[in-house]
């Protein structure tokens, strides 16, 4: 969330994808992953939360995403992403490719996040498409299990 030269992010991204012997895509995953449950960050989750009451209101409310970000931390500009609903069970997210990898960063999130909602969805990176990443989402069952409790007025922290 700092700002950094440009080049930065990949060089430390490429450093620590040969640490790991993991892919660069995996580890911007498991960073989106990361954000999500690490309980140093449940202010994240919590913003991500007030998306909906379930993983598919969620996913709705991803398009205002950078919006309610903004309004947490204001120096933060996030990637534009939008949703397309293909079916009920069936959507695609675009992700601007101007930050490359976003995609898969937004896979971790989305991970974490059926997880979260107690949703089964099958995510998959298809790669870019107009300047954009496109993150392929599948839901299989929306009320897979009971999910991680969340409560609307209780404190952060």
């Amino acid at each position: 969330m700092m700002r950094y030269e440009d080049g930065y992010t990949a060089r430390l991204l490429d450093a620590a994808s040969a640490v790991l012997e993991r892919s660069r895509s995996e580890v911007m995953e498991d960073i989106g992953t990361f954000i999500v449950s690490n309980s140093n960050f449940e202010a994240v989750r919590r913003l991500l939360r007030f998306g909906g009451i379930d993983f598919v209101d969620f996913l709705h409310s991803l398009d205002d995403l950078d919006e309610r970000v903004q309004l947490a931390v204001a120096e933060l500009r996030l990637p534009k992403i939008k949703l397309r609903s293909h079916t009920n069970r069936h959507f695609s997210l675009l992700c601007d490719a101007s930050l490359p990898g976003y995609g898969h960063v937004m896979m971790g999130v989305l991970r974490a996040m059926a997880d979260d909602y107690g949703a089964l969805a099958l995510l998959e990176h298809t790669g870019q498409a107009c300047g954009q990443e496109v993150v392929s989402i599948r839901l299989v069952e929306n009320d897979f299990t009971e999910g991680r409790d969340f409560d609307l007025g209780a404190c952060a922290g």
